[in-house]
């Protein structure tokens, strides 16, 4: 795969969690108060300046009352 594929799988990670976090009406902010995890990390993953862990991605999902689905699908050709 090549690395525009990539960027662009990480862009939709990234746009599905600001997009959550809004339709769940939160800030930054009260996600981190809610799951310990620090506003600027947030605001970093966010932004795409860091790489999330399974784990925290786990941990964003529950403080917005929501569950993390990750799906293996084929590739296209």
């Amino acid at each position: 795969m090549s690395n525009a594929v990539h960027i662009a799988e990480a862009d939709e990670i990234i746009q599905a969690l600001i997009e959550a976090r809004r339709a769940s009406g939160m800030t930054q902010k009260e996600l981190s108060e809610l799951t310990g995890i620090a506003q600027g990390d947030i605001s970093k993953l966010e932004k795409g300046n860091a790489n999330p862990s399974l784990r925290t991605l786990i941990r964003l999902a529950e403080g917005m009352g929501m569950q993390l689905k990750v799906e293996f699908c084929p590739a296209s050709r």
